[in-house]
């Protein structure tokens, strides 16, 4: 049996475990996650991320879900890397370069104290082309779109934020049975490689209230893709102008996003350390 050093961490209660693969080995990532995210029999988390060498920037991020598949983008979990790349001194620096399955990600670091604090990401172009998401539907993009998906009639928009979702704008979501309905979206033959589902009430012009239903993960307190994806969805439909911040209320905090022209996304949001430890294996 051995021994495995970890750091848990969150970005608005979106949790993963987090392994500093410059100092530890790691085989089997996706067996590993399964077994360290269970929240009785192990450390408790939405997934494990992987805080890996790399060859093109300060550091690479690979993100497993819990349930052991692997996914190319986390919008919380690159925050959470930034944070601890910055606070050990693996690269100290305000600006740093994360590698990811999804490209390479520029992270702006918000330090106090020489701790980061809050980290703004260059999420990127959001993606509305239905075969790059992908989307089984025809034509340019999927934008406010009556589909029938999920056992039922919903107006959808498609995103891709190097990893697909789909959006639905409507009442608070608070009143939603997700757990019922989010595995429909999920598993629907309409979304070849599964989706990430966003259900989003528009509070005001500048606030939005999202719960989400991840692949592979179930329901989440907080996505930074998802939150992304909605604010696209928004300003592609015309209701939010480009270039001002959008705050997303999540179920476990708040993220601020901002559209840039070409669809280019800014995230700023926590990355909070919750405790150091070691796992037996």
């Amino acid at each position: 049996m051995g021994n495995l050093r970890f750091t848990k961490m969150h970005g608005c209660g979106n949790d993963y475990i987090y392994i500093n693969c410059f100092e530890e080995q790691v085989e089997d990532p996706a067996a590993l996650a399964v077994r360290l995210s269970d929240r009785h029999k192990g450390i408790g988390g939405d997934g494990v991320i992987l805080i890996c060498p790399s060859g093109v920037a300060d550091a690479q991020m690979r993100m497993f879900n819990l349930d052991g598949s692997e996914g190319k983008m986390c919008g919380n979990g690159i925050r959470c890397v930034a944070k601890y790349v910055f606070d050990h001194r693996i690269a100290h620096k305000e600006e740093l370069r994360i590698e990811t399955l999804s490209g390479i990600k520029t992270c702006r670091v918000h330090a106090e104290n020489g701790q980061a604090v809050s980290i703004t990401v260059d999420m990127g172009d959001a993606i509305l082309t239905p075969g790059e998401i992908p989307v089984e539907l025809p034509g340019e993009r999927v934008v406010g779109q009556n589909v029938e998906v999920a056992g039922g009639i919903y107006e959808i928009t498609c995103v891709s934020m190097g990893n697909p979702h789909c959006v639905i704008f409507g009442e608070d979501p608070d009143g939603l049975d997700l757990p019922e309905i989010g595995p429909l979206f999920e598993h629907d033959p309409l979304f070849p490689q599964g989706v990430n589902t966003e259900f989003v009430q528009v509070v005001s012009p500048s606030t939005l209230k999202m719960r989400v239903w991840e692949r592979g993960s179930g329901e989440t307190w907080a996505c930074g893709t998802g939150a992304c994806a909605s604010v696209a969805a928004l300003t592609e439909q015309g209701l939010v102008p480009a270039g001002q911040d959008i705050q997303v209320e999540l179920r476990g905090g708040v993220l601020a996003i901002r559209v840039l022209p070409g669809r280019r996304l800014l995230m700023t949001g926590p990355a909070v350390t919750v405790c150091e430890g070691i796992a037996k294996l």
